[in-house]
């Protein structure tokens, strides 16, 4: 019986149209900004355990979890069509799928509402309808405040555009309890006044990009001594807001511990950098990423001992 024979040219087809459909799912994927869901993600979790005293049922996190993933990604994914003209000009963004046009425009505002959609639903029948309404009214935000109206035309966009990304926290407390409090709405003013010194770090490092996409962030607009001592006045209110989940949360004591130690952290970095600018050091030497990711380990090491503190006390 003759051996069946394989037409060499079909093995390479398949492999391309694999690639082919690998890069599609990337692209989408990438659309969403995987990493800041992430540091979403970092600020819901812990919420809901402060909030149950305890662990929550674990459906509930993951319903929480899903949903809250699935709007960030849907939120994500409108800003880069809306944005897909600054990412073309940003060296940090050109990368990404709309400048390289990966993705039609009209496919990715589709994919957007329908992960709105899947995350309302999550969210609404996973955990409650109050949550599902704060994640609808944070997208809503980030798409129409901060992207379409203040990223553009005003160098206190991220101030009031970051409240966007406050969310998170009041998401995962309705989620458990159903209701809004004094300790959720302390969480969400610690993510408020830690957005500026994290995003304003990070625009240092790339202020010639934003600078040619004629995007007016603070660093680009005011010199570099005045926007490090705005840093600093922004890092010591989120220090001090941190510190009153204490007794908003009544927490036993690793969480004001955690939220001292690593703060004055923080407030070095922060005073190093203002330190450096009115030396008159520019670029490179302004070290601004120092502070950059300390903050992203400021935030969630915080976040995460709101969520240990319960499990010992």
């Amino acid at each position: 019986m003759p051996v069946p024979t394989r037409n060499p040219a079909q093995a390479p087809a398949a492999t391309v149209a694999r690639a082919r459909w690998a890069d599609v799912v990337g692209a989408y994927v990438a659309l969403t900004k995987p990493r800041i869901i992430e540091l979403l993600l970092v600020t819901t979790v812990p919420a809901m355990f402060l909030a149950a005293h305890g662990v929550p049922q674990w459906r509930l996190v993951l319903a929480t979890m899903v949903g809250g993933m699935f709007a960030a990604g849907s939120a994500n994914t409108f800003n880069c069509v809306i944005d897909r003209d600054i990412d073309e000009v940003m060296r940090r963004t050109r990368r990404r799928p709309m400048p390289r046009h990966q993705v039609p425009a009209s496919s990715a505002y589709a994919f957007g509402v329908v992960l709105g959609i899947i995350a309302t639903l999550v969210l609404g029948f996973g955990a409650n309808w109050l949550s599902a309404v704060l994640a609808l009214g944070a997208n809503a935000f980030y798409v129409f405040v901060y992207t379409l109206w203040l990223k553009r035309r005003t160098s206190q966009n991220i101030v009031w555009g970051g409240i966007a990304g406050c969310f998170p926290p009041l998401i995962g407390w309705t989620a458990v309890t159903g209701r809004v409090g004094w300790a959720p709405l302390v969480l969400f003013l610690i993510v408020f006044f830690w957005t500026p010194p994290h995003t304003w770090a990070l625009a240092f490092r790339y202020r010639d990009d934003y600078a040619a996409a004629h995007v007016p962030m603070l660093p680009v607009v005011m010199d570099a001594t005045r926007v490090a001592r705005r840093i600093l006045v922004y890092s010591v209110l989120t220090v001090a807001t941190s510190l009153l989940v204490w007794p908003a949360a009544h927490t036993g004591w690793l969480y004001p511990l955690v939220a001292a130690g690593t703060g004055v952290v923080f407030l070095w970095e922060a005073v190093q950098l203002l330190r450096r600018a009115q030396a008159g050091l520019v670029g490179a030497q302004l070290r601004p990423m120092r502070l950059f990711h300390w903050s992203n380990s400021y935030l969630a090491l915080v976040f995460i001992a709101a969520a240990v503190d319960p499990l010992i006390f």
